[in-house]
């Protein structure tokens, strides 16, 4: 049985602007790096892994590899985002935070179950910070069965 998260990993740019931005801005504990010079199966390589800890003991984590090519873009929500649960308390104070700093940012966006603002990390990807209302701890905005919702979406675009 899964128990839970412990890390997503994704590239980044640059090993310092990340740390900032995780770190000094979304307030993460940067909770260790590793230098990786041989991969598993022996081949030599140059990356250093860094991780960011979250309050429910989980990680984010990036990868820094200078030497390999990455195709690193603006991301749009619905391709990729990282959403990251916070008390309500901390959306407007965050918001003004990522404008004070100059890092694009947009919300409070209400989705009904969960109200959200938007940041774009330095690279690329947008993270999003989203407060649950009350009353919604399980809920993620789905209205009926998921089973059904997910075979009536797969006739409609073989249809």
């Amino acid at each position: 049985m899964i128990k839970g998260l412990h890390h997503n990993a994704y590239r980044c740019r640059d090993s310092e602007e990340t740390r900032a931005f995780y770190e000094d801005f979304l307030g993460l504990p940067f909770a260790g790096a590793l230098e990786i010079d041989t991969t598993k199966t022996g081949r030599e390589t140059r990356v250093l892994h860094t991780f960011f800890q979250m309050g429910d003991g989980s990680f984010l984590a990036f990868f820094d590899d200078p030497d390999t090519p990455f195709d690193f873009k603006a991301q749009r929500d619905f391709d990729l985002h990282i959403a990251l649960e916070v008390d309500h308390n901390r959306l407007e104070p965050m918001l003004e935070q990522g404008r004070q700093a100059g890092i694009e940012c947009r919300g409070i966006s209400d989705h009904g179950f969960i109200d959200s603002i938007y940041f774009r990390d330095p690279n690329g990807y947008v993270i999003e910070l989203t407060a649950k209302r009350p009353g919604s701890d399980n809920n993620v905005g789905d209205n009926g069965d998921a089973h059904e919702i997910l075979a009536r979406w797969s006739a409609s675009k073989s249809a």
